[in-house]
């Protein structure tokens, strides 16, 4: 396997608190990785022109293996560099379940606090956008309905996070005990949005002084090593490689997915996007990966988490 064909790249840009997430996981395992920066807002053609559509940021590229949402990009990560490990207990499964909590209830609170009091100072497209991504189709009620119950927000974010101030409150250094894990990555985002992007995060967080410590912790683990690459590199690195994916059956599968069936893939929650179709090479109880055919960028294979994610048949 040629360096080009292994060589991670990573969709993103600086201000995503998701792709923060996976910058300190590539931080954790300490490795090397190309960054292309992405719009903030779609359209965004030379993304999709890999993804058949999915925008959410990151993707991840490995060659011509395109991984969207973090729970691919995670469990692909650790699967192809295994050591340092996520999951440095026996909890593996627990972790898993906690990071979906994390990445449901908790973002949201945050998604709609963080909004809500920016209030009318948010541009008018980017409101639109993200309301759309995370509200649904009613955005804009749902941002009045975040600006009038910023306080019971606030209390909905502060309960989570007192309960992981006690969990560090025997001056472990990370969430499990020695070592970081996945789950400090997948709980430090959110620490991380807050701080950044809510005008009164850092006073609000002053509370939690053994999450602050650990806060500090996991930012000085840093991101590992990264160099930029252009949006035309990637894409060229897609059309030159071939995807690794190989075919399987899940005999228990609910919907009896199998190759060579097309599907149409798309997050549960509306954000008005575009649904990815593709033929599937595989379908297992966690990924769905569908193979996809693009002029400029050749045979790829784009994997989705099977949590939170539809898929119909076309």
């Amino acid at each position: 396997m040629s360096a080009s064909s292994s060589e991670i790249i990573l969709h993103n840009y600086p201000q995503s608190p998701v792709a923060e997430k996976v910058r300190v996981a590539l931080g954790i395992k300490g490795l090397s990785w190309r960054s292309v920066e992405i719009p903030r807002l779609a359209p965004k053609p030379m993304l999709t022109v890999l993804t058949g559509g999915y925008r959410r940021t990151p993707v991840m590229q490995i060659g011509a293996d395109i991984f969207c949402d973090t729970q691919c990009i995670l469990r692909e990560l650790e699967r192809r560099y295994p050591s340092p490990t996520f999951f440095p207990s026996s909890d593996t499964g627990l972790m898993w379940c906690l990071s979906r909590w994390a990445d449901g209830a908790f973002f949201d609170a945050a998604v709609k606090l963080i909004l809500g009091a920016a209030g009318d100072d948010l541009p008018r497209d980017f409101a639109e956008d993200r309301g759309r991504l995370y509200l649904g189709p009613d955005w804009a009620e749902g941002l009045k309905a975040a600006n009038a119950n910023l306080p019971h927000l606030a209390s909905q974010l502060r309960t989570p996070l007192h309960w992981a101030n006690e969990q560090l409150a025997d001056n472990r250094k990370f969430l499990l005990g020695t070592d970081p894990a996945a789950i400090d990555a997948q709980f430090y985002y959110l620490v991380w949005f807050m701080r950044g992007r809510w005008q009164n995060g850092p006073t609000f967080l002053t509370e939690f002084k053994h999450l602050e410590q650990w806060e500090a912790r996991v930012a000085n683990i840093g991101h590992g090593v990264m160099t930029p690459m252009s949006p035309e590199d990637a894409i060229l690195r897609a059309k030159q490689n071939e995807p690794t994916a190989q075919p399987s059956i899940d005999q228990f599968d609910p919907q009896g997915l199998k190759p060579g069936i097309y599907v149409s893939i798309s997050p549960d929650l509306d954000g008005g996007e575009q649904p990815v179709e593709g033929k599937i090479v595989f379908a297992s109880y966690d990924t769905i990966t569908v193979h996809r055919n693009d002029p400029n960028a050749g045979n790829v294979c784009v994997h989705f988490p099977r949590l939170g994610y539809k898929a119909d048949i076309i």
